[in-house]
């Protein structure tokens, strides 16, 4: 899976990358860089949403950390998820493999066989 995809804030509007993001809600930015990432946020419904929740978080200087720790769990998940897909493949074992081909040859002489003595 592409890594990128477990970054929490990484698909964020192409014109408001994280590190302006975590500026705006801590409040590092002017008035004029705040208005254009309001204004390009704001285009999307998702993206308003979740930019409210950000803002309703009380400590602004913790959002880092929550954002690393929602990355870490994000991960978890996901490697969690693709080892037991990978468990529950089917897996052909050699032994399977040479049963199915020996039944098959056992088939494959008793028709010649029983084709023979019908003669």
């Amino acid at each position: 899976m592409n890594e990128n995809l477990k970054n929490i804030l990484s698909n964020l509007h192409s014109e408001v990358d994280q590190e302006t993001l975590l500026k705006y809600l801590q409040g590092h930015l002017s008035a004029e860089e705040r208005h254009e990432v309001e204004k390009n946020l704001l285009d999307d419904a998702f993206e308003a949403d979740a930019l409210e929740g950000l803002e309703n978080i009380q400590d602004k200087q913790s959002i880092p950390a929550l954002v690393e720790q929602l990355n870490r769990d994000l991960k978890k998940k996901t490697t969690r998820k693709r080892k037991l897909k990978i468990e529950r493949e089917a897996k052909l074992e050699p032994w399977i493999l040479f049963a199915i081909i020996l039944i098959l040859l056992l088939a494959i002489i008793a028709f010649f066989v029983i084709r023979q003595m019908s003669k």
